[in-house]
This record gives structure tokens, sequence and C-alpha cells, in this order.
């Protein structure tokens, strides 16, 4: 505030001293113009004078004219003596009017510079006072300033004081928080560790759960084959049906069992079952090889059936009213997926939810387990595909382990046993091949079908041939190492009407079959004829999914899901 008012002093000097010598002049001119005005007024009075002796001359020339007219005549050279005289004084009389005259007009002219100096003058004196104005003002200002300037040291100085104690508090503070992390740390470090051990004895308990299932599942399967283990009393062959099964149509013919080697082709609906109130979406058989096939739905439910004897055995509900869109089940691990884009992990031999997966931002629209059941494979609207860790048997929400991104959305993938590696089919008709490890696209087969892929499969006598399904309602074997299709299959009376319709090769890769979506109707063409081999009707409604599972103690088996939500255990 100090400079402000010197440097304020220094503009008030630097714009007045320009006017001082401005100043001395006017006064100056005043001076002359006071000297001017006498001498004008003295040079009046002497014409005056002048003016009065030329009168007085005048009248006495007159008077001597009319004495000389009554008096006696003088002499000539007299007369003429007095006329020179008067005419030398008349001659300079005139030039002193002249010069009196010049002497006025310049003093006339002088009188107007002067008036215009005064004006100058006077609009000079009303600068300097405004100037004077000015200046009265900016030193209030400078007053005002340095009042506040004061104002804002001592609240400077005030904040300076309050800044000190808040460091001081803060320290404190941070002294305290530092204090109750370690703490915070140990209480952590605590109660993972009694977890882990709670968790240890839930393996644990798991373990023995899963081994008496199995123990329990064997007995049954015994009961049911009509033989006693060890002296042990039978199970009945058909338990009391609950209310979710009640409308299961048992065949009037009892079927054939199961054969353990080759393919056994379906012949006839061994059950039909209502599986759900609304249209289903999927269905898949047990990837370890148990009597177990579950659906999914548009209800938002996942089911698990028995196949031996097509009793509902678990439901597992999805998110809220959502529809489920896909679903796999392998080892004891039921998983399902839909359109509230996230990934439900079930376990079920206690029917509880371990993992909820949400990582995709539009729905998921196909999952499949990894063989061992440790890492679940999804893909989704959003052109995103990731690999999920679900190796803890805890409940918690996973983190992606990896992640691939396409231009065209997977409608369905198959993961290989032998290799581990990824295929998926895409809704521009293309089939693209994955490298799980490194999440690169190692194959790309483009346009191998018009429309979009809806099923893929790989062979399960081959590392290289994979089965698809597409929109122009045709199958196609693929070869990875040529890549190209080497056998097309196709019926005038086989049409795929949805993105999800699902085909399967045979467990002994002979035969591939799937379902109509117009009618409902099994194909079964053979795959080293390229002959339609069956054609088999069951469904009242068109075909979504068809699946061919290895099977447990009953064997292999076909299964076939309709739009109205009818399942099939084909004998």
């Amino acid at each position: 505030m100090e400079e402000i008012y010197h440097l304020i002093q220094q503009r008030n000097a630097t714009e007045t001293l320009p006017f001082l010598p401005i100043q001395s002049t006017n006064t100056y001119l005043r001076y002359l113009v006071d000297t001017l005005h006498m001498r004008c007024e003295s040079l009046e009075r002497q014409y005056l004078e002048q003016q009065q002796l030329v009168v007085d001359q005048a009248q006495l020339i007159q008077q001597n004219a009319a004495s000389s007219s009554n008096a006696k005549p003088v002499s000539s050279k007299y007369e003429n003596r007095l006329h020179e005289k008067i005419a030398k004084l008349q001659d300079k009389l005139n030039n002193k009017l002249q010069n009196e005259v010049q002497a006025a007009a310049d003093a006339l002219e002088t009188s107007k510079e002067l008036s215009s100096l005064k004006e100058r003058c006077a609009t000079q004196d009303a600068t300097i006072s405004a100037m004077q104005m000015e200046l009265d003002r900016c030193n209030e200002i400078v007053k005002h300033l340095s009042t506040e300037l004061e104002e804002s040291k001592s609240r400077t100085r005030l904040a300076e004081n309050q800044f000190d104690g808040l460091k001081d508090a803060i320290r404190a503070l941070q002294d305290e928080n530092e204090e109750k992390t370690k703490l915070n740390d140990r209480l952590i470090q605590d109660a993972v560790a009694v977890k882990e051990k709670y968790m240890e004895q839930f393996n644990n308990m798991n373990d023995s759960v899963e081994k008496l299932q199995k123990e329990v599942n064997m007995l049954r399967a015994l009961s049911q084959m009509n033989k006693s283990w060890f002296g042990l009393p039978k199970f009945p062959k058909n338990p009391g049906a609950t209310k979710d099964n009640a409308d299961i149509e048992e065949p009037k013919s009892p079927g054939r069992q199961w054969g353990t080697v080759g393919a056994v082709l379906p012949s006839q609906p061994q059950f039909t079952i209502h599986a759900h109130k609304h249209d289903a979406s999927c269905v898949r058989y047990d990837g370890s090889n148990r009597n177990l096939v579950a659906t999914a739905s548009s209800d938002s439910t996942v089911r698990v059936w028995d196949t031996s004897n097509g009793q509902l055995q678990a439901t597992f509900s999805g998110g809220g009213s959502h529809p489920m869109l896909g679903v796999d089940i392998s080892g004891g691990i039921v998983c399902g997926c839909g359109a509230d884009k996230t990934c439900r992990v079930w376990r079920y031999d206690t029917k509880r939810m371990i993992h909820q997966l949400a990582g995709h931002s539009q729905k998921i629209t196909c999952i499949r387990l990894f063989p061992g059941e440790k890492n679940v494979f999804t893909a989704s609207a959003d052109r995103s595909m990731k690999l999920w860790d679900i190796s803890r048997n805890t409940y918690r929400q996973v983190i992606q382990t990896l992640t691939f991104r396409h231009s065209s959305t997977a409608n369905c993938s198959d993961i290989s046993i032998e290799t581990q590696s990824v295929v998926t089919g895409h809704l521009d008709g293309g089939t693209r091949f994955w490298d799980v490890r490194t999440g690169d696209r190692v194959l790309d087969i483009p346009d191998l079908h018009d429309g979009g892929v809806t099923s893929v499969q790989w062979n399960p006598q081959s590392s290289h041939e994979v089965l698809t399904n597409g929109r122009d309602s045709t199958l196609k074997i693929l070869d990875a190492r040529k890549n190209a299709a080497v056998c097309v299959f196709h019926d005038p009376g086989f049409r795929t009407l949805t993105n999800y319709a699902s085909s399967s090769f045979s467990p002994d890769s002979v035969y591939v079959a799937a379902c109509s979506g117009e009618n409902g109707d099994v194909f079964v063409w053979n795959v080293a004829k390229n002959a339609l081999e069956k054609r088999l009707s069951g469904h009242n409604s068109g075909g979504i999914g068809l699946a061919w599972g290895v099977g447990g103690t009953n064997g292999q088996q076909v299964a076939t899901i309709d739009k109205s939500g009818v399942l099939v255990l084909w004998a």
C-alpha cells in the first residue's frame, strides 16, 4: 500500500510540473495587461487634450479673423508667419494623432491577445483545480487503502496464527490416525487369520459333504439298478414327486438302458418335463459326467434335474426379473448369466451362491466353466469377454483376470478340454479362437455363417474341429488347421430362429444333432455320411437348445428344451 501511495505522489508531481511555466507566464501577462491598460488610459487623456487644443486654436483663428476685419490691417508678413506656425503645429498634431491612433490599435490588438490569454489562463486554472481535486481524491484513496492494508496485515497475522494452530491439530490427528491404522491393520490380520481358519474348516466340511453326496448318489443309482450294496436296504425306485416336478409325464414303455461304448441314438422321449413357466434359453449336461442336467429360462431361474428319473434337484434364482440367458454345470458348481449384467456361481450341494461376477456393462450372452471349475469364461453384448478366477470357495465379488475384446458380440463359446483354448461364435457370422494365457486372438474365421453364429462346440474326439450352428439354418464342422468348414449339414425342415440355439456332437463324434426352432423336431446327422440319420418329434413348440451328454451311471443321453419351457430327456 505504501508503494501505491508513492506511485500516486510521483504521478501527481509529474503531471503538475508542466503547468508551472504556464502559471508564471500567466502572472507576467496579467502584469503586462495592467500596464497596457494604464498606458491606454494615458493616451486617451492626451488625445482629448490635443483635441481640445485644436478646438481652442480654431476658435482663436476665428476670433483673429473677426478682429482683423474690424481692426486695422496688419501687415501681411506677420500673418504669413502666423499661418506657417499654425500649419506646422497642425502637421505635428496630425502626426502625433496618427501615432497615438496606431498605438491605440496596437493596444487593442494587445488587449485581444490578453483576453485570449485570460481565457487560456482560466482554462488552465480549471484544469489545475480539477487536478487538485483528483489529487485530493487520490490522497483519500491512498488513506483508505492504507487503512485496509493495516487491517489486512492484522487479519493475515490472525490467519497465520490460526494456520499454525491447525497444523498442530492436523499433526496430532495424523499421529492418532497412524496409531489407529496400525491398530486396524492388526485387527484385520487377526480377522483374516480367524476367517481363514473358519474357511479351512468350512472347506473340509464341504469336501466331507461332497463325498457323502457322492456316496448317496451311488447308493441311489445301485438301488435303481435293483442291486444291493453289502446287504443295505434298497432305495425306492421312484421317490415322491414335489410340486415343481408334479407334471412329469412317464412314457408307457420303460425304454432301454444307456450304452457305455459308442453313441446311442435317441429314439423316443423318456421324460417330458414342464421345466419352466416361461420360455427357456439353454440346456447343459453336467461336465463331470454326473446324472444331472441344468436349464435356464427367462423366468430368472436356473434349475437342475436328475436324468435318471426327471426329478427336480435344485432351483437357483437370478437377478430379480431379468432373464437368465446361459447356464453351465460341472463338479458341483452351477453358474448362470443373464440380462442383469452379472454372473452368479452356486454350489450344488449347499444350494448357496458363492460368487457374483460383476464387470460387464451390458447383458451376458453366454458362460462356460473351465475344466477343474477354477475359472469362468463370460461373453457380453458390450463386445467384451472376461476370464474370472473363482478358485476361492468364499462368497465374494470376483475381479476378472483377463479381458478379451472384439468388434462383434459373442453369442456362444466353448472351451477345449485338452488345450483349454476358447472358441467363440459371433453376431457377424465369424468364429474366433483365443489364447487364455495372453488374451490374444490366435485365429479369426469371418463370415462362416450368414446372420450370426448361435452355437460352437469342440469335437470331443479332436482338438482342431469345432461344430457350429448358424442363423442360416446350417451346421458346420470347422477345421481350425484348414481355416475352413469340412462338413455342412442342412435340411429343408430344419430352422434356426434364435441367437442362442445350440447343437451338439455325440460323445463319440460320429453324429451331430440340433433342435429345429420352427417345430421342435430333433435332427441327427451322420458325420461320415454327411446325411440325415434321424428326425424325431417330441415338442409342441420351437426348439431352443440341445445337449448330448455322456452322463453318469445312466450313460449318455440327449436333452432338448423348447420356447414354452418344456424339457425332454430322450431314450
